[in-house]
């Protein structure tokens, strides 16, 4: 249930015509539902525009050892075919380092690679062309796994290691030691609109392209790198996407590159649209992670002593995955002080897609073994999980230094965690919980509460700047474009609320256009959870030049003092003199008035030495809170989300309904991570699972019957980011993990209490199908009954 009013009510003091903190609809909205939203695969088609398909590779690893594509090239509509040999620019379009070739002609390295492509006359026609195509290899045996990775020590990267005290020796000293590891599943991003580009090109040898992507400027780069021309030659345009997640931040760009050299070759517009199975065959999931810990504590539960190891899955190429693995690390200590601790990433080289980011980009998988390491800790003393993850809580002046040196500012983790306990009625739950479980034979319950830390900012410092470009018109309406890009989060809503806040006008009047390379140049991706601390800043930065220049204006025009100048309710106030806005707007163009400005942004504080494992690598944190409740059929392992109750704050909310929505999504999205959403290759390294009929997203009824999220209440962000806001694009993900953790209670409380024995703990990789958590609660049960003969 929302809490939208409550939210509202504290922010009547603040309401202003420009409409920031209010809950305003997306500007989409009613195009979304209506049909009307023109997405990439809308645009009206150019005059002869032809369509294209990828050939790939039908082995995980090896080498093509002949390729005939002659019935291919003869094929009925087929106007061009095109190889590595084609490419007359870069032919690796790595992200950051190199090992992504656009195509491959020699060795193969995972099951769907890009070998060749088609244009045909349509999209049918090429799908059907490039079946024909007769490949032959020479297959080796593929590395799937992380334990072949580790064992074969195959990397896309070197391993990367932080750590403050001796965890060693802190390990060894304590009163309790433990080990243990989980692992964790990895997941399709599953947008609604696939991988799509579609490419026209330009009468000065240039191109346009439209891309369903997260990062423009990069695609702009490698499309003129591929094709060996200037970058200015290229322009991006991106109005929306129909869902990214990350999935769209590097590798959208390889299907505008090869669309591109199919339109350079053919002179004509080229589309390029992936199916749904050949997105999930060809395109990177979030990285699935094996992680093992050591652990030292005292009777307690505090953690005295701690040695982490991360290992993420990243394919065959390294795309994004040292960041990502790096942001695992930095998060696995979640909303914990761990004294004497090490932190080891591995980023393991296998035969796949190469995984790429996704919603959180390593943090949630980070974040699951400190949360397995507080459960483990609290089933092996015999303690409620709560009271083991609230003694080991960072804190405000001391136990506040991460295991990167950053100190924790502004902590109100543990404050939230009380309201939230209150709210939820956690204790009494807990009682209500096991007095069903006593009087239940089979059906049994269990409830977490679980914390949320996540760091705000590309972990890569020059990722943190933004551009933006502002123009008003002579009837007073505003034009703003920006280097973000909108995939249904609402950052063009929340962009137009602070221009309009900025001139005191309606944010009606407010316009945000598309994303442009030509607008604002060397644009960062939309990713980080940065989109409007970034964006919205230069927008702001932008918006106030101009806003300067008109009360520089209004002071000589009317000769008053700055001082008696205000902007609101679409009019301005100058001494004595009161005009509408777009009265000012049109005196100030008469007067010869620049009425155009860019905007710019960089995020200050931040820097990571990654040599020695220490620095600032985040401007603040965001922080949440959430408890679940759970049911679990102890015979077939089959469970329900019965209440989820979250508190999170998002300092002072641009738009509350936006944010709420965001928490809602990013949670229902974590859940589906965590307990439906499997993936399965088969031995040769083929993935079988490329649709909804054998990849299970959550659908409405997975959500929780009773679903209460609030916003925290005057909690403004005490840095200086936008209008005191706090990101909320990825944190709310990793609230689901309080579902996890819920049905491992539930699982412990398969053993009636008279026979439970303390120190036997549940054990529940993910996702937690309902397979696993039958096969849980039979070890569990195995387990007791060892334990008890023993």
């Amino acid at each position: 249930m929302r809490k939208l009013s409550d939210v509202d009510k504290g922010l009547k003091g603040k309401k202003s015509s420009g409409a920031v903190g209010q809950s305003i609809k997306h500007e989409s909205a009613e195009m979304h539902v209506t049909g009307k939203a023109v997405y990439t695969d809308d645009k009206l088609e150019s005059l002869g525009q032809l369509h294209a398909a990828v050939g790939m590779a039908t082995i995980a690893s090896g080498h093509i050892t002949a390729i005939d594509l002659s019935a291919v090239r003869a094929a009925q509509g087929v106007v061009a075919v095109i190889t590595l040999d084609d490419i007359v620019g870069h032919t690796d379009i790595g992200p950051v380092f190199p090992g992504d070739p656009i195509l491959t002609k020699d060795v193969v390295e995972f099951y769907g690679q890009a070998i060749f492509a088609v244009a045909a006359t349509s999209h049918e026609l090429a799908k059907q062309a490039v079946a024909l195509a007769k490949i032959d290899y020479q297959e080796t045996t593929p590395v799937l796994t992380i334990e072949q990775a580790l064992k074969a020590k195959s990397f896309v990267r070197p391993p990367h290691s932080m750590k403050r005290g001796d965890s060693a020796s802190a390990i060894e000293q304590a009163k309790h030691q433990l080990s243990g590891q989980i692992a964790i599943g990895g997941q399709e991003h599953f947008y609604l609109e696939g991988q799509i580009a579609s490419v026209i090109p330009t009468e000065d040898g240039g191109m346009t392209v439209y891309s369903s992507s997260q990062h423009p400027a990069e695609v702009q780069k490698l499309v003129a790198e591929v094709l060996g021309i200037p970058f200015n030659r290229v322009v991006v345009d991106m109005k929306r996407m129909g869902g990214g997640f990350g999935g769209k931040e590097t590798q959208a760009a390889g299907w505008s590159c090869l669309a591109a050299v199919l339109a350079n070759k053919t002179q004509k517009a080229v589309k390029l649209r992936l199916n749904r199975s050949d997105d999930m065959m060809m395109t990177g999931k979030r990285h699935p992670f094996e992680n093992h810990y050591q652990v030292g504590f005292n009777g307690q539960g505090v953690i005295e002593g701690i040695d982490l190891t991360v290992n993420g899955n990243c394919g065959y190429s390294p795309d994004l995955s040292d960041a990502i693995v790096d942001r695992a690390m930095f998060h696995a200590d979640n909303g914990y002080y761990l004294d004497h601790v090490s932190i080891t990433g591995n980023r393991c080289k296998t035969n796949t897609a190469s995984n790429t980011a996704f919603r959180g980009f390593g943090g949630p998988q980070g974040m699951m073994i400190i949360e397995c390491v507080m459960d483990d800790i609290a089933y092996s003393l015999g303690l409620d999980p709560l009271a083991v993850r609230k003694a080991n809580l960072y804190g405000t002046d001391t136990r506040n230094i991460t295991p990167y040196h950053q100190q924790v500012e502004h902590n109100n983790l543990a404050e939230m965690i009380t309201k939230l306990e209150l709210s939820s009625r956690y204790a009494e739950r807990c009682q209500e919980i096991d007095d069903f479980n006593a009087s239940s034979k089979f059906l049994k319950k269990g409830i977490s509460l679980t914390p949320v830390k996540f760091g705000i900012s590309f972990t890569a410092q020059h990722l943190n700047q933004a551009g933006a470009l502002i123009n008003i018109y002579t009837d007073g309406s505003v034009d703003v474009t920006h280097g973000g890009t909108e995939m249904g989060q609402g950052l063009h809503t929340k962009i137009a609320q602070i221009v309009a806040q900025v001139f005191g006008i309606a944010v009606d009047n407010v316009k945000v256009s598309a994303t442009r390379t030509d607008k604002v140049p060397n644009a960062s991706p939309t990713a980080a959870s940065s989109g409007t601390d970034l964006n919205g800043k230069a927008a702001q930065n932008a918006a106030q030049t101009i806003k300067q220049r008109l009360i520089d204006f209004a002071v000589e025009h009317f000769a008053v003092d700055s001082d008696d100048i205000s902007f609101s309710d679409d009019a301005i106030d100058a001494g004595q003199h009161k005009l509408s806005f777009v009265e000012l707007v049109q005196k100030a163009y008469f007067a010869r008035v620049s009425l155009s400005s860019t905007g710019f942004y960089r995020t200050p504080k931040i820097y990571y030495d990654r040599e020695n494992a220490q620095g600032r690598p985040f401007f603040y944190f965001a922080m949440g809170a959430s408890v679940s409740e759970v049911l679990i059929d102890t015979l077939t392992g089959e469970y329900k989300l019965l209440q989820t109750d979250i508190l999170h704050d998002v300092g002072d909310s641009l738009n509350p309904a936006i944010d709420i929505g965001q928490i809602e999504g990013g949670y229902i999205q974590g859940v589906g991570w965590l307990t439906t959403e499997e993936l399965h290759w088969n031995d040769k390294g083929r993935l079988l699972t490329t649709g909804p009929a054998t990849y299970k997203i959550p659908a409405i009824s997975d959500a929780p019957k009773v679903f209460n999220v609030e916003l925290l209440k005057d909690s403004p962000n005490r840095e200086a980011t936008i209008y005191h806001s706090k990101a909320v694009g990825e944190p709310p993900f990793m609230l689901a993990i309080s579902v996890w953790s819920a049905l491992r209670a539930a699982i412990a409380n398969a053993v009636p209490v008279q026979d439970r024995v303390k120190g036997v703990i549940p054990s529940l990789d993910t996702p937690a199908t309902p397979e696993r958590v039958l096969k849980a609660v039979q070890l569990i049960n195995a387990q007791q009954g060892i334990a008890t003969d023993e």
